[in-house]
Protein backbone atom coordinates (compact mmCIF):
# COMPACT_ATOMS: atom_id res chain seq x y z
CA UNK A 1 0.00 0.00 0.00
CA UNK A 2 1.16 3.33 -0.77
CA UNK A 3 0.51 5.61 2.34
CA UNK A 4 1.35 9.53 2.78
CA UNK A 5 1.68 11.13 6.14
CA UNK A 6 1.63 14.54 6.41
CA UNK A 7 3.10 16.01 9.53
CA UNK A 8 6.00 14.60 11.03
CA UNK A 9 5.59 15.35 14.71
CA UNK A 10 5.80 12.46 17.17
CA UNK A 11 2.69 11.13 16.35
CA UNK A 12 3.18 11.24 12.55
CA UNK A 13 6.92 10.29 12.81
CA UNK A 14 5.87 7.19 15.01
CA UNK A 15 3.07 5.85 12.28
CA UNK A 16 5.76 6.17 9.43
CA UNK A 17 7.92 3.83 11.28
CA UNK A 18 5.22 1.22 11.80
CA UNK A 19 3.97 1.63 8.82
CA UNK A 20 7.16 1.22 6.94
CA UNK A 21 7.37 -1.99 9.36
CA UNK A 22 4.13 -3.70 8.07
CA UNK A 23 5.60 -3.50 4.23
CA UNK A 24 3.87 0.01 3.39
CA UNK A 25 5.26 2.17 0.91
CA UNK A 26 5.85 5.70 2.94
CA UNK A 27 5.80 9.45 1.90
CA UNK A 28 6.24 11.90 4.66
CA UNK A 29 5.77 15.61 4.35
CA UNK A 30 6.83 18.34 6.58
CA UNK A 31 7.60 21.91 6.00
CA UNK A 32 10.53 21.69 8.81
CA UNK A 33 14.05 19.55 7.64
CA UNK A 34 14.51 18.80 11.13
CA UNK A 35 10.97 17.02 12.14
CA UNK A 36 12.39 14.45 9.46
CA UNK A 37 14.95 13.33 12.46
CA UNK A 38 12.12 11.48 14.13
CA UNK A 39 11.99 9.12 11.60
CA UNK A 40 16.35 7.74 12.65
CA UNK A 41 18.63 6.53 9.79
CA UNK A 42 17.05 3.64 9.20
CA UNK A 43 13.67 5.16 7.92
CA UNK A 44 12.44 2.86 4.76
CA UNK A 45 10.25 5.71 3.48
CA UNK A 46 10.30 8.52 1.52
CA UNK A 47 10.51 12.12 2.46
CA UNK A 48 9.45 15.67 1.41
CA UNK A 49 10.15 18.71 2.49
CA UNK A 50 7.46 21.26 1.89
CA UNK A 51 3.85 22.52 2.70
CA UNK A 52 1.21 19.52 3.24
CA UNK A 53 -1.75 22.15 1.92
CA UNK A 54 0.19 22.70 -1.64
CA UNK A 55 -0.88 21.00 -4.54
CA UNK A 56 1.99 20.92 -5.99
CA UNK A 57 3.64 19.68 -2.81
CA UNK A 58 0.88 16.66 -2.65
CA UNK A 59 1.24 15.69 -6.11
CA UNK A 60 5.13 14.97 -5.99
CA UNK A 61 4.76 13.11 -2.98
CA UNK A 62 2.01 10.66 -5.23
CA UNK A 63 -1.27 11.89 -3.86
CA UNK A 64 -2.57 10.72 -7.52
CA UNK A 65 -1.37 6.77 -6.57
CA UNK A 66 -1.76 7.18 -2.95
CA UNK A 67 -3.88 4.09 -1.18
CA UNK A 68 -4.21 6.18 2.02
CA UNK A 69 -3.53 9.36 3.88
CA UNK A 70 -2.70 10.44 7.33
CA UNK A 71 -3.01 13.99 8.03
CA UNK A 72 -1.53 14.95 11.58
CA UNK A 73 0.06 18.19 11.41
CA UNK A 74 -0.34 20.82 14.78
CA UNK A 75 -3.15 22.45 13.40
CA UNK A 76 -6.74 20.97 12.98
CA UNK A 77 -8.05 23.27 10.53
CA UNK A 78 -4.95 22.94 8.49
CA UNK A 79 -5.73 19.07 8.77
CA UNK A 80 -8.93 19.13 8.06
CA UNK A 81 -8.34 21.15 4.95
CA UNK A 82 -5.90 18.46 3.40
CA UNK A 83 -8.04 15.65 3.83
CA UNK A 84 -11.20 17.22 2.17
CA UNK A 85 -8.63 18.11 -0.83
CA UNK A 86 -7.35 14.64 -0.98
CA UNK A 87 -11.06 13.02 -0.54
CA UNK A 88 -12.78 15.56 -3.06
CA UNK A 89 -9.76 16.31 -5.48
CA UNK A 90 -7.95 13.61 -5.39
CA UNK A 91 -10.13 10.45 -4.39
CA UNK A 92 -7.53 9.21 -2.14
CA UNK A 93 -9.55 6.25 -0.94
CA UNK A 94 -8.43 6.23 2.84
CA UNK A 95 -7.83 10.00 4.40
CA UNK A 96 -8.20 10.01 8.35
CA UNK A 97 -7.40 13.56 9.85
CA UNK A 98 -6.32 13.77 13.21
CA UNK A 99 -8.59 16.75 15.48
CA UNK A 100 -8.14 17.50 19.01
CA UNK A 101 -10.86 19.22 19.72
CA UNK A 102 -13.82 16.48 20.05
CA UNK A 103 -16.52 18.55 19.08
CA UNK A 104 -14.99 19.81 16.10
CA UNK A 105 -14.25 16.07 15.48
CA UNK A 106 -17.93 15.20 15.66
CA UNK A 107 -18.58 18.05 12.70
CA UNK A 108 -16.13 16.69 10.28
CA UNK A 109 -17.38 13.10 10.69
CA UNK A 110 -21.12 14.15 10.21
CA UNK A 111 -19.43 15.61 6.57
CA UNK A 112 -18.04 12.27 5.99
CA UNK A 113 -14.01 12.82 6.96
CA UNK A 114 -12.66 10.25 9.53
CA UNK A 115 -11.03 11.62 12.08
CA UNK A 116 -8.75 10.64 15.44
CA UNK A 117 -9.18 12.49 18.66
CA UNK A 118 -6.45 11.64 20.67
CA UNK A 119 -8.57 13.71 23.72
CA UNK A 120 -11.29 11.48 22.88
CA UNK A 121 -9.02 8.04 23.15
CA UNK A 122 -7.34 9.36 25.98
CA UNK A 123 -10.40 9.65 27.58
CA UNK A 124 -11.60 6.24 26.96
CA UNK A 125 -8.33 4.54 28.23
CA UNK A 126 -8.05 6.16 31.04
CA UNK A 127 -11.67 5.61 31.66
CA UNK A 128 -10.61 1.62 31.31
CA UNK A 129 -8.09 2.01 33.63
CA UNK A 130 -9.19 3.38 36.90
CA UNK A 131 -12.64 1.45 36.18
CA UNK A 132 -11.23 -1.73 35.50
CA UNK A 133 -13.35 -4.69 35.86
CA UNK A 134 -13.94 -8.35 34.60
CA UNK A 135 -15.92 -6.69 32.02
CA UNK A 136 -13.82 -3.90 30.72
CA UNK A 137 -13.33 -4.04 26.94
CA UNK A 138 -10.30 -5.23 24.93
CA UNK A 139 -11.31 -2.95 22.69
CA UNK A 140 -13.62 0.07 21.94
CA UNK A 141 -15.29 -0.05 18.29
CA UNK A 142 -16.62 3.48 16.40
CA UNK A 143 -16.47 5.98 19.50
CA UNK A 144 -16.54 3.68 22.08
CA UNK A 145 -20.20 2.64 21.28
CA UNK A 146 -19.43 -0.93 21.18
CA UNK A 147 -17.28 -2.74 23.29
CA UNK A 148 -15.39 -6.21 22.43
CA UNK A 149 -15.29 -8.29 26.07
CA UNK A 150 -12.89 -10.97 26.75
CA UNK A 151 -13.57 -13.02 29.81
CA UNK A 152 -13.61 -16.67 30.89
CA UNK A 153 -16.95 -18.35 30.98
CA UNK A 154 -18.33 -17.83 34.49
CA UNK A 155 -19.76 -20.68 36.38
CA UNK A 156 -23.47 -19.49 36.31
CA UNK A 157 -22.79 -20.17 32.04
CA UNK A 158 -21.28 -23.14 31.86
CA UNK A 159 -24.15 -26.15 30.33
CA UNK A 160 -26.51 -23.26 28.96
CA UNK A 161 -25.80 -22.02 25.31
CA UNK A 162 -24.91 -19.15 23.68
CA UNK A 163 -28.67 -18.28 22.83
CA UNK A 164 -28.75 -17.12 26.85
CA UNK A 165 -26.11 -14.62 26.49
CA UNK A 166 -27.55 -12.95 23.44
CA UNK A 167 -30.00 -10.07 23.28
CA UNK A 168 -30.27 -8.85 19.34
CA UNK A 169 -29.20 -5.46 18.69
CA UNK A 170 -27.72 -4.85 21.95
CA UNK A 171 -25.51 -8.01 23.06
CA UNK A 172 -23.25 -10.89 20.67
CA UNK A 173 -21.41 -13.75 21.79
CA UNK A 174 -18.97 -13.49 18.77
CA UNK A 175 -16.23 -15.98 19.20
CA UNK A 176 -15.44 -18.98 22.21
CA UNK A 177 -11.80 -20.19 22.62
CA UNK A 178 -11.79 -23.99 23.60
CA UNK A 179 -8.20 -25.01 24.55
CA UNK A 180 -6.29 -23.69 21.54
CA UNK A 181 -9.15 -23.29 19.10
CA UNK A 182 -11.46 -20.06 18.41
CA UNK A 183 -14.73 -20.75 16.61
CA UNK A 184 -17.84 -18.37 15.88
CA UNK A 185 -20.42 -20.18 17.40
CA UNK A 186 -24.29 -20.67 16.65
CA UNK A 187 -26.72 -19.78 19.14
CA UNK A 188 -27.28 -23.65 20.20
CA UNK A 189 -23.60 -23.78 21.65
CA UNK A 190 -23.08 -25.20 24.54
CA UNK A 191 -20.47 -23.22 27.00
CA UNK A 192 -17.86 -25.40 28.54
CA UNK A 193 -15.83 -25.06 31.73
CA UNK A 194 -12.73 -23.11 31.15
CA UNK A 195 -14.02 -21.56 27.55
CA UNK A 196 -13.18 -18.26 26.73
CA UNK A 197 -15.85 -16.14 25.54
CA UNK A 198 -15.84 -12.86 23.21
CA UNK A 199 -18.33 -10.57 23.34
CA UNK A 200 -19.63 -7.13 21.85
CA UNK A 201 -21.52 -5.57 23.87
CA UNK A 202 -23.45 -1.35 23.44
CA UNK A 203 -22.12 0.58 26.13
CA UNK A 204 -24.99 1.75 27.11
CA UNK A 205 -25.85 -2.29 27.84
CA UNK A 206 -23.22 -3.74 30.29
CA UNK A 207 -25.59 -3.27 33.39
CA UNK A 208 -27.86 -6.17 31.08
CA UNK A 209 -24.99 -8.02 30.39
CA UNK A 210 -23.41 -8.25 34.12
CA UNK A 211 -27.14 -9.58 34.86
CA UNK A 212 -26.76 -12.45 32.22
CA UNK A 213 -23.40 -13.21 33.41
CA UNK A 214 -24.71 -13.43 36.89
CA UNK A 215 -22.67 -10.36 38.08
CA UNK A 216 -25.04 -8.20 39.26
Amino acid sequence: MKIMIIGCGRQGAELAKVLVLDGCEVMVIDSDPAAFMRLGPSFGGRVILGNGIDREILIEGGIERADGMAVVTASDEINIVIARVARQVFAVPRVVARVHEPLKAEIYERLGLMTVTPVRLGTQRFRELLTFSPLSPLKRLGNGEVGIIEMEVPRSLVGRTVNDLIVPGEIQVIAITRGRRTEIPISGTVFQEKDTIHVAAESGSMNRLRSLLGMS
